[in-house]
């Protein structure tokens, strides 16, 4: 194989992540980021120059097909991770997700398939099975698009599936779910709720508190791509990453009011409710399948995740905007 690998949403939360992690594997990245007239290399600016001397930027657009044609020349791998992921923007705005998560995802699978690439991991997301009809979530759990956002998934996921099929594109469907960690954005629950805390606030400000997820330490995400990557028994599966462990919102924001400031408490902001069939009440993956096919296993606990994600935003503090709730 290519030693380059290309990483489409490398400047991004769990793309930034897993570019790090590639390089200290030692491979050559080539970094797909999404063109902007400020130069600006999302969270690849942050990374250290002994990783990004072995990074090639690309700047580009992951709707416009012969851009993403150009990026993956040369490439023996495509890690595809670009996409629009906030559920509540996905209400607001459809069209662009269509556009992005599943004509995106079409113009990597046509270029793998026109060059050759070798391998094509594509990115899903745990939002596809919806409200958990039974736990743990395996990858034989039914679909349901409970948001617009998840249903462009399922229909991405379903047309990596095809070309699996269809054409044998040698595809890997990897589905994390819920990552958190240094460098998520704000409008994640975790980051919203300790950068309120962090800020001072008393009062924090959450949507519904019963709503469970399993939650993933990015490190851990970015391994279980890795890991899946390297075996080849991978080739056209679906595969969870998953801690087999859950926790209500409520929870976990009790968890971190006791680590910040045992003085606040939680409020609940109407804004933050999503409706209520489209509210995924309960996620709890299976991991039995990637433990089974690769030697993935969760390295950190919710503990020291939470912990090290709090050093980093009272460090990264300035870069967010508490006051408001980013859709």
């Amino acid at each position: 194989m290519e030693k380059k690998l290309l990483v489409t949403g490398a400047d991004g939360f769990i793309g930034s992540h897993l570019t790090e992690l590639l390089v200290e594997k030692g491979y050559e990245v080539r970094a797909f980021v999404f063109y902007n007239s400020f130069n600006t290399w999302g969270w690849l600016d942050s990374l250290p120059a002994s990783i990004m001397d072995h990074v090639e930027v690309f700047t580009g657009d992951i709707r416009d097909p012969n851009g993403v044609r150009e990026a993956m020349k040369g490439c023996g791998a495509v890690f595809h991770l670009a996409a629009l992921i906030a559920i509540p923007f996905s209400y607001h705005s459809p069209d662009s997700y269509v556009d992005t998560n599943i004509k995106g995802t079409l113009n990597v699978l046509q270029a793998a398939r026109d060059l050759g690439t070798e391998r094509v991991l594509i990115t899903s997301t745990s939002e596809v099975y919806g409200t958990a009809r039974y736990v743990p979530i395996d990858e034989n759990h039914p679909y349901q698009g409970q948001s617009p956002y998840s249903a462009t998934k399922i229909g991405a996921d379903r047309l990596a599936e095809s070309f699996y099929r269809s054409f044998s594109l040698p595809v890997t469907i990897v589905r994390p779910f819920n990552a958190y960690g240094p460098r998520q954005s704000a409008r994640a629950v975790i980051p919203t709720i300790i950068t309120q805390l962090l800020s001072g606030r008393t009062e924090i400000k959450l949507g519904s508190l019963t709503p469970t997820r399993d939650f993933n330490y990015v490190k851990d995400t970015a391994g279980g791509f890795y890991e899946i990557f390297r075996s080849d028994c991978t080739i056209g599966e679906e595969i969870n990453i998953a801690t087999q462990r859950e926790i209500s919102i409520g929870a976990l924001a009790e968890e971190l009011i006791r680590q910040i400031n045992p003085e606040a408490k939680i409020i609940c902001d109407e804004e933050r409710l999503r409706p209520g069939k489209s509210e995924v009440n309960r996620l709890l993956g299976c991991n039995e399948k990637i433990k089974r096919m690769t030697s993935w296993a969760p390295q950190y606990t919710l503990e020291e995740g939470l912990g090290e994600t709090i050093v980093f935003l009272r460090e990264n503090l300035w870069r967010y905007r508490e006051d408001i709730y980013n859709i």
